[in-house]
């Protein structure tokens, strides 16, 4: 997977780029709000200008966000974000208490994720990689480890299992 995240301290920071590294997924790391969407709007911006433009855009897998940092909060980000995408997947990773996250995503009236600090490892992990969508799938009898050696977006495997829902639903 190839991750944006933004969080303004260093630790914290250090301890992202040890877990991604173990897990084998690319970090792009922004220390502030503002380097976020810089690096951000590069990418996307890059990836526009070689495809067609019938094509969706996905520079990043997901893109991680404190909730408070300089220069843009987490949720300013993900506004900004989602008005040129709203596609991206967006997860917030904050210390904040969840009501309070659940009303900044609320406020962006789009679908984000919310983990809330401390998180263990296996946690973050499990949300980053699908781990609820990989078990809704499983109760499909499809092979999980086909469909993650397919390396499907976010976004497409939600689909996906909307997809075998239907179907279910209608074959009764």
């Amino acid at each position: 997977m190839r991750v944006l995240l933004a969080e303004d301290n260093p630790d914290t920071l250090f301890y992202y780029d040890v877990l991604f590294e173990k897990y084998q997924h690319v970090l792009i790391s922004a220390k502030d709000g503002l380097e976020c969407l810089q690096i951000y709007h590069d990418e996307f911006e890059n990836i526009r200008l070689q495809t067609d433009a019938m094509q969706k855009i996905q520079p990043f897998d997901a893109v991680v966000l404190d909730y408070k940092m300089p220069g843009r909060n987490g949720l300013e980000v993900a506004k900004e974000i989602l008005a040129v995408n709203p596609h991206q997947r967006i997860i917030f990773a904050s210390a904040y208490v969840r009501d309070i996250l659940m009303e900044a995503a609320r406020q962006l009236k789009q679908l984000v994720e919310l983990v809330q600090k401390p998180f263990n490892e296996s946690q973050f992990i499990d949300i980053l990689e699908d781990a609820e969508v990989y078990r809704e799938l499983g109760k499909f009898d499809v092979d999980i480890n086909q469909i993650k050696m397919g390396q499907f977006r976010h976004e497409q495997l939600r689909k996906l299992l909307e997809i075998l829902k239907e179907l279910r639903r209608r074959a009764r």
